[in-house]
């Protein structure tokens, strides 16, 4: 018996220590990369780092410098639309802030002002959420409060488990055309900084795979348990 543990721990102690050790060693931590869905170039990784997308419901503060009768906090309608004096409705869902400051200030510009300064402030976010699966202590669907990112989406889902694979964590997007694409990062060269912590947007879905050194490891070590106890019984 003690021979047959002896076996078994010393596969345990090679399946946990050698593959591992060789891929933090023998490569560097890779960027992130892009799996795109049809319609999308290998070299565009599409809006990875963009501002929050704007949602139906949520409440904006619209400011034109210098120009107080047109600034004002204003909630977008199901439709995604906003209404403002001069210009009418604006399209703001599925928009990030500043590209409806630069639509809100074209149109000023062709109506009424000179080189208008428009700013939005995002007071309320309602309508955005995110879904993290697979590997995660907690997995669930959570709201979005603000501008938030992998790292910290991983973190509401009170972070992974013990047999993630950190260096597969992927992002499934749907696009504005209706089209899907898989963002795959490096979750360890994001905390490490060498790759930029991406922003979520509303209704990704964050899924983090297993590891199967991880696994197996656990899978041994949890046989192994099982024999020690039944050691100590007998």
């Amino acid at each position: 018996m003690r021979v047959y543990l002896a076996g078994v721990m010393l596969s345990c102690a090679m399946i946990s220590s050698s593959p591992v050790h060789a891929q933090a060693t023998s490569t560097p931590a890779p960027v992130a990369s892009v799996l795109p869905s049809a319609g999308t170039a290998l070299d565009d990784p599409g809006p990875l780092f963009d501002d929050y997308y704007i949602g139906p419901y949520d409440l904006l503060e619209i400011t034109v410098f210098q120009v107080e009768d047109l600034s004002r906090t204003v909630r977008v309608n199901a439709r995604g639309l906003i209404g403002l004096p001069l210009i009418g409705q604006v399209q703001a869902a599925g928009l990030s802030a500043r590209v409806v400051e630069e639509e809100i200030a074209r149109r000023l510009t062709e109506c009424c002002l000179q080189d208008p300064q428009v700013t939005i402030f995002i007071k309320e976010f309602v309508s955005q959420r995110v879904t993290v699966e697979g590997e995660v202590t907690k997995p669930g669907i959570f709201p979005l409060s603000g501008r938030t990112s992998l790292l910290q989406a991983i973190a509401l889902a009170a972070g992974v488990s013990e047999i993630a694979d950190i260096n597969q964590v992927s992002i499934f997007r749907t696009l504005a055309d209706g089209n899907k694409e898989q963002l795959v990062f490096d979750l360890e060269a994001v905390r490490s900084g060498k790759v930029d912590d991406p922003l979520i947007q509303g209704n990704d879905v964050v899924v983090v795979g297993s590891s199967t050194t991880r696994s197996m490891v656990k899978s041994v070590t949890g046989t192994l348990r099982g024999f020690i106890g039944f050691g100590t019984v007998r």
